[in-house]
């Protein structure tokens, strides 16, 4: 019996940019934790009908949720990118270009929170954000978030069960109690307005009041 997960996405054609992109990050030797396809389309819907202009990114990997996010963007919109390996930004800023974003992507490479702080300190603002990055540093991006979103942002982060991990009480590492944390927050913190999304490997959404 197949699972919900594999129901839904047969019931969708393969889209060939992004399994170009996922070809392009196996022939580079990197290991791939692109967002799944499901969610990828579900960040594309949120962009679109939040009518974003501004998105903040902070993992790229190869360049497939920012394809993803890009094709929600408003006419004219922008993608800040933060990654922390250069050749994950170079690999991400080829697969942008090929898919037709490229001028809408702007990549910084370096520690996120570095890149956040610089954010910050220029007085940046977003109107939607896109954590999948490493989850021990996942409370603190979303601070961040917090802290550069417009009224109405929505925020997003990525594997939240960190396959299972976050929900056995055996396993209390530190990327484990940091995800627990992130979640916790999203759920209760009164800045936020918010849901989890339990399939796959879990999708934390938050809008910022």
């Amino acid at each position: 019996m197949i699972t919900p997960e594999q129901y839904s996405e047969d019931l969708y054609q393969a889209d060939e940019t992004l399994l170009r992109v996922k070809e392009s990050i196996a022939a580079a030797g990197i290991q791939d934790v692109s967002i799944v396809p499901g969610y990828g389309r579900l960040l594309t819907m949120l962009v679109q009908m939040s009518k974003a202009e501004s998105v903040l990114e902070i993992g790229a990997l190869g360049g497939y949720s920012g394809i993803c996010l890009a094709r929600g963007l408003a006419p004219g919109g922008r993608i800040v990118s933060l990654e922390i390996s250069q050749e994950n930004a170079d690999l991400a800023h080829d697969n942008m270009r090929e898919a037709g974003y490229a001028d809408q992507a702007v990549y910084m490479v370096g520690p996120a929170l570095d890149s956040l702080e610089a954010l910050h300190a220029k007085g940046d603002k977003f109107d939607f954000f896109f954590i999948d990055a490493d989850k021990e540093n996942y409370p603190n991006y979303l601070e961040y978030a917090i802290q550069l979103a417009r009224p109405g942002a929505i925020i997003a982060g990525d594997n939240t069960l960190l396959r299972g991990r976050t929900l056995n009480t055996d396993k209390n590492g530190p990327s484990v109690q940091a995800m627990r944390k992130f979640n916790e927050t999203i759920a209760q913190d009164e800045r936020l307005m918010s849901t989890f999304l339990p399939a796959y490997d879990g999708l934390a959404l938050a809008l910022v009041k």
